[in-house]
C-alpha cells in the first residue's frame, strides 16, 4: 500500500485512465461488432455510413494513445477490405 500523498494521487490517476480507456476500447469493439453484423445481414448501404463512424472511433482512439496508431490503419484497413469483399 503506497503511503506518500503522490502515490496515492497517482493511483487515484491510473484508476481513472484505466477506466476511461476500457470505456473507449470497449465501444470501439462494440462498434466493430456492429459493423461485422450489418456486413452478415447484407445491409451494405448502412455498413458503408456505418463504417465512417468506426474509422472516426479507431482515429480518436489512436490520437488518445488508448491505441497504438499503426492497430488503428490495421483494423480499418481490414474492415474496408471486408467490406469491400461483400460489395
Amino acid at each position: 500500500m503506497p503511503r506518500r500523498r503522490t502515490s496515492l494521487k497517482r493511483k487515484r490517476a491510473d484508476k481513472k485512465r484505466r477506466l476511461r480507456n476500457l470505456r473507449v476500447k470497449t465501444s470501439l469493439k462494440k462498434a466493430m461488432k456492429k459493423f461485422q453484423a450489418l456486413l452478415s445481414a447484407k445491409n451494405i448501404n448502412e455498413a458503408k455510413t456505418y463504417l465512417a463512424k468506426v474509422f472516426s472511433q479507431l482515429d480518436k482512439a489512436a490520437k488518445k494513445k488508448i491505441i497504438h496508431p499503426n492497430t488503428a490503419n490495421r483494423k480499418k484497413s481490414r474492415l474496408a477490405r471486408r467490406l469491400s469483399k461483400t460489395t
